[in-house]
């Protein structure tokens, strides 16, 4: 079970920028040519899909691709980047996206 926690920071920056949209951590493959090499970014999206999760967090739910989760670890963290505009994704085993960005579809 995968559980994100999102720092306040973070949470700040989500809030200011959501609206009524959701938050949704995908695994992006549309520019590396294979399902394995992918970069983890965060995306704003009006509707969630019908295989979307949410995540546990400590704030918002954050939404999850069900066939996707094999790639993230078991807990993670959304941080912000100071200074650069974007976010990190890391757990406590790795830094999975250190300037991972929000984009909005």
């Amino acid at each position: 079970m995968v559980k994100i926690t999102i720092t306040e920071q973070a949470i700040e920056q989500l809030r200011r920028v959501r609206g009524n949209k959701h938050v949704k951590l995908i695994y992006d493959t549309d520019d590396c040519g294979c399902a394995v090499n992918g970069v983890p970014m965060l995306l704003l999206v009006d509707q969630v899909d019908e295989y979307d999760v949410a995540i546990e967090t400590n704030d918002m739910p954050i939404w999850m691709e069900k066939h996707r989760l094999i790639f993230f670890d078991d807990e993670m963290t959304i941080d912000v980047v100071d200074g650069a505009g974007c976010f990190q994704l890391k757990s406590p085993n790795q830094i999975l996206n250190p300037r991972m960005s929000l984009m909005e579809r």
